[in-house]
């Protein structure tokens, strides 16, 4: 029986932990590289202003949606489908 196995429900969360990282990269590292990006170019010209940073990061993040949104959509519904059809694995 599976669900006696508890090296199943181990590799379940770390295929979770996985998905979720592949969900987030596409929209956080572009966020990271703006934001790193605008702190240097904040520090070079000493402009201390908060929506220097804020404005920039909110389209990179919106564009990174508008690209990869699709993808990561697609990735959680495969994985959702999976973990939906192991439930009578599970049951038993």
């Amino acid at each position: 029986m599976v669900a006696d196995n508890p090296d199943y429900f181990i590799g379940v969360a770390q295929q979770s932990l996985w998905i979720l990282a592949l969900a987030c990269a596409p929209i956080l590292i572009p966020a990271l590289l703006a934001g790193l990006l605008l702190g240097m170019v904040q520090a070079a010209t000493s402009i201390n202003e908060q929506t220097l940073t804020f404005v920039p990061k909110l389209i990179v993040v919106a564009i990174c949606l508008a690209i990869f949104g699709g993808a990561i959509i697609g990735l959680l519904v495969d994985f959702t489908q999976e973990i939906f059809a192991r439930i009578p694995e599970i049951v038993r």
